[in-house]
């Protein structure tokens, strides 16, 4: 049977042509003019995630 995508988790998360999981920095919505400098550029970057976590997330996102 075809294997089902979870929609939730493809949202978050994308999976890169060598297969390494990444996302978006956290809390970047809103409320960034009280931060400083370092952290507003720190939120621009793509985060990993610890390959514990990135196997279940590939197993989620089995078409990608």
């Amino acid at each position: 049977m075809k294997l089902k995508t979870v929609k939730a988790i493809a949202k978050r998360f994308k999976i890169t042509k060598t297969k390494k999981v990444v996302r978006r920095a956290a809390g970047q919505d809103h409320f960034n003019a009280a931060e400083r400098s370092k952290v507003t550029r720190a939120k621009r970057k793509d985060a990993g995630i610890i390959p514990a976590n990135a196997r279940s997330i590939k197993k989620a996102i089995p078409y990608k």
